[in-house]
């Protein structure tokens, strides 16, 4: 009997944009826990404001991706892929000359409006190279790169903000994004000719039939952006007696599990099956760390398994999302829109991010962080619901392959 042979994924082009997505993420994983420190202790900025203040990185991303994509196709996508890394990298060092907050500002914007750009090239690009039949596992290494990032960044960016100056890691941020712009540069590309476009429309910026997708996963990242910024704030309010870097160890350990799995499982045609499955898993957990403070207070010693147990879970949930999300944009699209469904894949994800960042930083001023988990949760319930009778139906009515 012959076996169908499976077209080669791993190709030196594709393990330099692994490589070069892992750098990029490890140099934005490193800063992104100690910004909140960094606000605090050299500005004294409070709360409320250190909110506003990261969700200006996130702001100016989705304000830049819709254009993002329709840049990518319609020109050469490895030219704007390097040219958007090398001034992502180029920012970091703005944090080491920044005098005033108004400056930290400016750099974050700057920098968020790069990061918007080089995220959906790389997307992408990535999906230039890789053959069609293996898109879900192709993505789901791509995004394994960002959960091993994910690991280690943020805990040695923790662990640094104990012993090292801040200088000092922006500086490894620097150093580290200079190596993925190398890997980067690596990456083999085909020529591709410049696509003609019609008069300006909404379509050339925004995958329309993604919209119903685009708002369920929004829904989703609102509690991811309370949970990248501020978990280790909060677990310094529940009087964690573990690292609380290892919320982010635990979350990509969970992530890298479910990454592949869920990967072959959409390449066989179960993207909205699978989203369910990982909305669950996600909605569970949050409900379950604004339980946490409950838990400080009256099973103290619960708390740290219970705490990892989560970041587990959470991982477990967003890594099977993931893949699933990003293939059922891809699939809805023509093939010269794959930019156009990147950017609004991600812009989706970009907008949850800054009302999570926003609602963070205001809830925990006047109340806890256990509310604003709750918030999160709630939010993913609605998105499951949503999901589960219109946008799933939606997908399988007007999916391309």
């Amino acid at each position: 009997m012959n076996k169908t042979i499976k077209p080669r994924l791993f190709t030196s082009s594709y393990w330099a944009i692994l490589g070069a997505n892992f750098m990029l993420f490890f140099a934005f994983y490193l800063i992104m826990p100690i910004l909140p420190f960094y606000l605090k202790e050299i500005f004294h900025t409070p709360n409320s404001l250190i909110g506003v203040i990261l969700a200006c990185y996130t702001v100016a991303a989705l304000t830049i991706r819709p254009f993002a994509g329709y840049l990518l196709d319609a020109m050469a996508r490895k030219p704007l892929y390097i040219a958007t890394f090398f001034f992502f990298v180029l920012f970091f060092g703005g944090y080491i000359v920044s005098v005033s907050l108004f400056m930290v500002i400016i750099v974050r914007a700057l920098q968020g409006l790069m990061f918007g750009i080089v995220t959906v090239a790389g997307n992408t690009v990535v999906i230039d190279i890789m053959p069609s039949e293996r898109r879900g596992e192709g993505l789901g290494y791509y995004g394994l790169a960002n959960n091993i990032a994910m690991a280690f960044g943020p805990m040695v960016g923790l662990f640094f903000h104990d012993y090292f100056s801040f200088n000092t890691i922006f500086f490894i941020a620097i150093i580290t994004g200079t190596i993925g712009l190398i890997l980067a540069s690596l990456v083999s590309t085909k020529q591709k000719a410049p696509v003609k476009r019609p008069p300006i429309s909404l379509d050339r910026f925004l995958l329309i039939k993604g919209i119903p997708a685009g708002i369920a996963l929004l829904m989703l990242s609102v509690p991811y952006g309370i949970t990248s910024s501020y978990i280790a704030v909060y677990a310094q309010e529940l009087n964690l007696s573990i690292s609380s870097g290892l919320f982010f160890t635990f979350m990509a350990a969970g992530m890298m599990a479910s990454r592949i799995f869920s990967g072959k499982l959409v390449d066989k045609g179960y993207v909205s099956q699978v989203i369910s499955v990982g909305i669950t898993i996600v909605l569970i957990c949050y409900f379950g760390l604004a339980l946490c403070l409950h838990i400080s207070l009256h099973y103290p010693s619960l708390l740290s398994p219970i705490f990892c147990l989560i970041a587990l879970f959470v991982g477990i949930g967003f890594g099977t999302i993931f893949p699933a999300y990003n293939t059922l944009f891809v699939n809805l699209a023509e093939h010269n829109q794959r930019g156009t469904a990147n950017s609004t894949y991600l812009t989706s994800w970009d907008i949850g991010i800054g009302f999570g960042l926003v609602i963070g930083g205001i809830v925990s001023q006047h109340t806890s962080f256990a509310y604003a988990y709750l918030i999160g949760g709630t939010l993913c319930l609605i998105s499951a619901i949503y999901f589960t009778f219109y946008v799933g139906p939606h997908f399988n009515r007007h999916k391309l392959r």
